[in-house]
């Protein structure tokens, strides 16, 4: 855990750098508000959070962890997520623009997280997306499958999803089982 970094991390730099180059001037972590942003744009009021899959609970990617203490996890979880949607809500209401970017994004597409940002700096309103996080994880009678509760940042909707993961195999473990997708 100790080397867990909360600010410089692979994604926000490799979207820091593809800004750069492109000739996008920007601040990193200014605190703004008492909210301190991955990527900040003074004059235009634009607010970038690159959200980690893990720590901000990506409706696609993120996975329980199979540890001794799972209500640990279940808090850290609903800290971080209501966090976010404080953070929204506050630099919102002080007429700031707010884009979040997930790390599978930057990984998947770097080109189209550059196009969002330069697009909103121009002018144009960053796209009102969906902006989904899990807030809930709970393991159901089948060891496979786990379903997820999941929220809406902007709009406060709730739904129920249901997705499957595979069960965690390691190696050297004398396990002969094979990694079921």
């Amino acid at each position: 855990m100790a080397r867990i970094r909360g600010r410089d991390t692979t994604p926000e730099v490799l979207l820091r750098n593809a800004l750069w180059h492109q000739g996008v001037r920007y601040r990193k972590n200014l605190r703004v508000l008492g909210i301190r942003p991955d990527i900040v744009f003074l004059k235009a009021r634009l607010a970038v959070f690159v959200d980690g899959c893990f720590w901000h609970g990506c409706p696609e990617h993120y996975v329980r962890p199979r540890s001794s203490n799972p209500a640990f996890w279940a808090t850290k979880l609903a800290t971080n997520t209501e966090r976010d949607e404080r953070q929204m809500s506050k630099l919102e209401a002080d007429g700031w623009r707010v884009i979040r970017i997930w790390e599978h994004q930057i990984k998947d597409g770097l080109e189209d997280a550059v196009r969002l940002i330069t697009h909103a700096l121009s002018g144009g309103d960053p796209p009102d997306d969906e902006h989904w996080v899990v807030i809930k994880v709970e393991p159901t009678l089948e060891p496979d499958i786990e379903s997820n509760t999941q929220k809406e940042l902007r709009s406060k909707k709730y739904r129920l999803v249901t997705r499957y993961r595979s069960p965690i195999v390691r190696k050297g473990a004398g396990d002969s089982r094979k990694n079921v997708s």
